[in-house]
């Protein structure tokens, strides 16, 4: 996978490509990433990339011939043919359906904006995609790039380093997961639900798949039927559900300590939790 980054301030994503998983990456030739500096395809003494706006207007804009200059020396490189990616408010939302679609595309050209945005002709000389990682303001594209790279990334085979790692994640399957627990068994009087100690295998699977759609339903129900209104508010992390529970399910909540039987006062030993979600940092 091969991205490359139009940006002012090419010393932002020096700790983003440096660290954990990234780095690994990035080692092993994985993903190729290259971050160009805009400022390198302005002219003068100055190299100035941005101005003032027409029609007035607080902030500035960058300019479309340093951007197109840049642009145009990306697709000039030989390889696979790139997507340009033009992150704005006014973009498609990001979410993990579009994550696979760019990971199809195998290499992408991110154009970063800052101040009060990029000149109009510059989508229009190089159009492609115009995508939005939320409804919300920042002080320019970089931390939507490092967004769209590492879950672009995440999808490159090798990089989570254990293919299940990626399989039982947020979003893989259409909902959120389902709340995991580590050592120790017992803490602050809060037991870890019986089936994750329990070792069989199948039921553990049928728990998380309950509890994913139960955090799912509270949380995020637009994601099950599309239709539905977005929750308010979220749970905040560790309430409990208030959704009554149905006779005979496996207790889905985290319990007390003393409701566990006799050997709830025992750490679960050497025996590491039946699974686990998101980075593997060992």
């Amino acid at each position: 996978m091969r991205f490359e980054v139009l940006t002012l301030f090419p010393g932002l994503f020096a700790s983003f490509l440096a660290e954990s998983l990234m780095a690994r990456a990035l080692a092993r030739g994985l993903v190729r990433i290259e971050i160009i500096d805009v400022r390198d395809f302005a002219g003068g003494n100055h190299r100035t990339a941005d101005d003032r706006p027409f029609g007035g207007g607080p902030g500035m804009v960058l300019m479309p011939g340093p951007l197109c200059a840049a642009i145009d020396s990306r697709l000039g490189v030989p390889g696979v043919p790139p997507l340009v990616v033009h992150l704005t408010p006014a973009g498609r939302r990001l979410d993990q359906a579009l994550v696979r679609e760019l990971h199809s595309r195998r290499r992408l050209i991110m154009v970063c904006g800052r101040y009060g945005g990029v000149d109009g002709r510059v989508a229009a000389i190089h159009p492609g995609l115009e995508l939005s990682v939320g409804d919300y303001v920042l002080n320019g594209g970089e931390i939507p790039a490092m967004a769209v790279m590492e879950a672009v990334s995440r999808l490159v085979p090798g990089y989570l380093g254990e293919r299940e790692s990626l399989e039982g994640e947020c979003f893989s399957e259409g909902m959120l997961s389902a709340p995991q627990y580590t050592r120790p068994r017992i803490f602050r009087g809060l037991a870890v639900p019986d089936v994750l100690l329990s070792g069989n295998h199948r039921e553990i699977d049928l728990f998380r798949r309950r509890e994913a759609a139960k955090v799912t339903r509270a949380a995020r129900p637009d994601l099950l039927d599309p239709d539905a209104p977005r929750a308010a508010e979220p749970r905040r992390a560790g309430e409990p559900d208030r959704e009554p529970e149905a006779p005979g399910k496996a207790e889905s909540r985290v319990k007390p300590a003393g409701q566990d039987g006799p050997e709830a006062g025992k750490d679960a030993g050497p025996h590491a939790p039946a699974g686990h979600g998101g980075d593997s940092e060992s």
